[in-house]
C-alpha cells in the first residue's frame, strides 16, 4: 500500500479536541485537561508502521525532552486491533517499554479521537499550545525510510519550542504534512 499523507483538516487556532483513553501501561484514563497549561503533543502511531519504526528513537527522545522541558506529550494507537494485533493493547504495552516511551500511550479502541483530530496516517502529529490551540499539524521532520536522511524532529521540535516560548504564531506556515501508513480502520 503506497504511503498517505496526512490531511491537515484540523485547522490551525482550533482547540484540543476532548478524549478520555487508557494508558495501556499505568491503565489510568487520560485527558487533555491533565496537561493544562503546557503545549501539548499528540501523535498517533501503531507499532507496525515502517515510517514509524524509522523514527521511534526519536518519538522516545521526545518524551525525554517533554520530560525535561515542561511540555506534553501523549501517543494514540487508533488502528482497529482485531485485524492488527500487532497494535493491540498488550503488544502497545511492550513497544511502550521496550522503545522507552516515557508518556502515556493511549489505545483508541473504538477509534473516535483520531476521528475527532481527522487523523488520516502513523505518525500524525498535532502541537497544541499552552491554552491547547492547534500550533502544528506536520511532519516531524524530511526523513523517511530509504531516503538518506537523518531523523532529527527538526519540524515537530521547532513547533514545540514556538509553543514553549509563547511564540505559537511563529510555527512555520506551510506545514509540511506528514506521511506515513493509513489508519487500520474497522
Amino acid at each position: 500500500m503506497p504511503p498517505l499523507e496526512s490531511t491537515q483538516k484540523l485547522a490551525l487556532g482550533s482547540p484540543c479536541p476532548d478524549f478520555a483513553l487508557p494508558d495501556v501501561a499505568s491503565g489510568r484514563t487520560v485527558r487533555p485537561g491533565d496537561f493544562a497549561g503546557k503545549p501539548l503533543l499528540v501523535a498517533f502511531i501503531c507499532n507496525h508502521c515502517p515510517f514509524v519504526k524509522h523514527i521511534r528513537a526519536e518519538l522516545a527522545a521526545l518524551t525525554r525532552d517533554a520530560e525535561a522541558r515542561g511540555w506534553s506529550c501523549v501517543y494514540v494507537c487508533s488502528n482497529d486491533a482485531a485485524k492488527y494485533p500487532a497494535d493491540g493493547p498488550d503488544a502497545m504495552k511492550a513497544e511502550a517499554q521496550d522503545a522507552g516511551y516515557r508518556c502515556a500511550y493511549l489505545h483508541d479502541a473504538g477509534q473516535d479521537v483520531a476521528r475527532a483530530f481527522d487523523a488520516a496516517c502513523t505518525p500524525d502529529f498535532f502541537v497544541f499550545d499552552r491554552a491547547h490551540r492547534l500550533a502544528y499539524a506536520g511532519q516531524l521532520d524530511d526523513s523517511r525510510p530509504k531516503n538518506g536522511l537523518p531523523v532529527t524532529g527538526a519540524d515537530l521540535r521547532a513547533a514545540i519550542d514556538a509553543c514553549l516560548s509563547g511564540r505559537a504564531d511563529s510555527v512555520a506556515k506551510p506545514q509540511k504534512r506528514s506521511i506515513g501508513c493509513s489508519i487500520k480502520w474497522r
